[in-house]
């Protein structure tokens, strides 16, 4: 009988996450090299350069508290990869500088490697295609999965099996995939296979994911080795059809998602991560249409075209194609030039929700007061948040308006939120109803 290990925990903040791992990664000591030099890869998921509240990206505070956990257990050769999606790439647009992972990476002295441009090797995808896949994760020890938690117009929800498209090289083989999406992301999962996977579902993402859809604050880290199980379960806690996961479909029908999962599954206290199902990803008629898997391919033959590539790359067709819900994504170039954040001490009511979102561990509001600090990352998750506003702005937004514009009050609203219930426990089989409260604590930083 297979043995099936899978662990939710509560956590809010930069200190509880480092607790909650640094209470379950023990149970998965076998997945880690036994020599410290061994490469490891953390793979997080950065489709976007949405920040991580928006519900489109891997949280930068579980990245630090990971980073920090492996620093700790004595690794030495740990990057950071990522190639983010197509559209970004296409347009020269730095998405691992915009999220600051490279800044908070270099904090631990952790190389990022862009795996758009990475070498690669080929990997079997349907019907006799081969796509490149970049060496490093390939080649790593073990690869450490980061996906985010969200829905997902085109595969229902995107956790750990979508996540692994970023290993892809470049749009010429992340195109591939679409030809047969759901065949290819578990083809792409086989050749692959992650050692550990972490999913970010502390501020999720319902309905129309991956870029255009509603955050929704949940309060959860779910931790697991197989990505068909954790993908399971995700969809579970999130209230949602796992049948409308096209990847699990396609993995059920290959039989690697069968009766013993569903057992171990069902046997677990996974209670809904909002405390109600996620909304569904449901996109606008056009888009519902063109993207439909019948007839995706022929929008993809015709976006592959060297006049759309053209037409595309302009700012009033782009935003055409946003209109209308055939493009998720807005392509700003101009960057964000933060010289500070300043404080409104009189909306400020010391509530704290600003030092809780602040990967760094910072106090923001304190430091902003004192007129900034070395260790600020400038990722504006504080300035997001606040619901009260006592934190201003200086310097010019860039491509940062855009995600105000779209998501002020979401964001805002986050601050006043929790997630639904306290933290859950799942152990290893036999299946077993557990539950165990993961308040907020000063955990290791």
């Amino acid at each position: 009988m297979t043995a099936y290990r899978l662990h939710l925990r509560r956590a809010d903040s930069l200190a509880t996450i480092r607790r909650a791992l640094d209470e379950v990664l023990p149970v998965y000591a076998h997945v880690f090299p036994a020599d410290k030099a061994a490469p490891i890869l953390v793979k997080p998921n950065l489709n976007a350069n949405m920040n991580a509240l928006t519900g489109n990206t891997t949280d930068l505070r579980l990245l630090a508290a990971l980073l920090g956990f492996l620093r700790d257990a004595g690794y030495r050769d740990v990057t950071v990869g990522e190639g983010t999606n197509s559209g970004f790439y296409r347009n020269g647009i730095g998405v691992i500088g915009r999220l600051r992972v490279d800044a908070l990476a270099g904090r631990f002295g952790v190389p990022v490697v862009d795996l758009n441009y990475a070498p690669g090797r080929p990997v079997p995808f349907a019907n006799g295609v081969t796509a490149q896949v970049a060496a490093p994760a390939l080649d790593a020890a073990l690869v450490v999965n980061l996906p985010k938690l969200k829905t997902h117009f085109e595969v229902g929800m995107s956790v750990c099996l979508k996540n692994l498209m970023g290993c892809l090289v470049g749009q010429e083989n992340k195109k591939k995939t679409h030809q047969d999406l759901a065949a290819n992301i578990v083809n792409l999962n086989a050749a692959l296979r992650p050692g550990l996977h972490i999913v970010d579902g502390l501020v999720a993402m319902e309905g129309l994911g991956p870029t255009r859809g509603t955050p929704v604050r949940c309060d959860r880290l779910v931790f697991g080795e197989d990505p068909y199980l954790v993908d399971a379960a995700c969809a579970r806690l999130a209230g949602f059809p796992e049948a409308a996961v096209a990847p699990l479909a396609e993995a059920r029908r290959r039989g690697l998602v069968g009766a013993a999962m569903d057992a171990f599954l069902d046997g677990l206290d996974l209670p809904l991560a909002a405390g109600r199902p996620f909304a569904p990803p449901r996109a606008g008629r056009l888009a519902a249409f063109i993207h439909h898997p019948r007839r995706q391919k022929y929008f993809l033959a015709v976006r592959n075209m060297a006049l759309f590539r053209y037409l595309a790359g302009t700012d009033w067709f782009g935003a055409l194609l946003f209109a209308t819900g055939l493009r998720q994504d807005v392509f700003c170039r101009d960057e964000l030039r933060l010289e500070g954040l300043g404080l409104e001490a009189a909306a400020c009511d010391g509530c704290g929700i600003c030092r809780d979102f602040c990967p760094s561990g910072l106090d923001p509001a304190a430091v902003a007061e004192a007129g900034g600090q070395a260790d600020c990352l400038g990722c504006l998750y504080c300035f997001a948040v606040c619901p009260r506003r006592a934190l201003r702005f200086h310097g010019e937004m860039g491509f940062f308006a855009e995600q105000v514009r779209q998501y002020e009050g979401h964001l805002r609203a986050l601050g006043r939120a929790r997630g639904a219930t306290d933290g859950e426990g799942a152990e290893q089989g036999p299946a077993r109803r557990t539950a165990e409260a993961r308040r907020a604590g000063c955990g290791k930083a």
